[in-house]
């Protein structure tokens, strides 16, 4: 079977590049409705569950024999609250000194759907992230490298912003924008054989 990663992120491809998944990527945008009562969980299922069905409304199902569905939001969680991707080099500088020396989340929901079987999987991977304290003068280089931002939480742990990170408790993959391990079982779980790695 083919997967179709319905994300324009360049992480996301490159990590199912690197796992040998036979997939191509379709990029979709979608306006995205956000419903503050549900928790942070079922709204990250939520938000890749809202940009599977908008892809879905883009296609002919009838060309979708044999595919797979795949989509993901990813937000990283301060005390609570998701730092987005900063609009700004102060936001940006205003998300690093928050993560400074502490701990946060990065969680990442996922939904995976065979339109054939009319099929839905969806769930959430979290991974805890410990920065070391950062001088001023670190996350000031660090903006300037343009790095941050295009990145929730204004890092990327798999390119520069690696230094930062003191240590990670759970799925790094989830951290750069989509948790592999997570997936891989899923597809495992259901059958679904789209030339995958197997992990663990």
């Amino acid at each position: 079977m083919m997967l179709i990663l319905a994300s324009g992120s360049p992480r996301r491809k490159q990590l199912l590049k690197s796992a040998q998944f036979n997939f191509r990527t379709d990029p979709i945008k979608i306006s995205e409705i956000v419903n503050e009562n549900l928790s942070l969980r079922d709204l990250l299922m939520d938000l890749a569950y809202q940009k599977a069905q908008g892809y879905i409304k883009t296609c002919n199902l009838l060309k979708l024999h044999g595919k797979i569905i795949l989509t993901a939001d990813t937000m990283v969680i301060f005390e609570g609250q998701p730092l987005g991707k900063p609009v700004s080099s102060a936001q940006a500088e205003e998300f690093l000194l928050k993560l400074s020396g502490k701990t946060h989340s990065v969680m990442t929901g996922i939904c995976i759907f065979e339109p054939e079987k009319n099929i839905w999987a969806l769930d959430v991977d979290e991974t805890k992230v410990e920065f070391k304290e950062l001088s001023n003068e670190e996350i000031k280089n660090y903006i300037q490298t343009g790095e941050p931002m295009d990145k929730a939480g204004a890092y990327g742990i798999q390119g520069l912003g690696a230094k930062f990170v003191k240590s990670t408790t759970g799925s790094w993959t989830n951290v750069v924008g989509l948790p592999m391990e997570l997936l891989t079982r899923i597809l495992n779980e259901r059958g679904w054989d789209v030339g995958q790695k197997k992990l663990g």
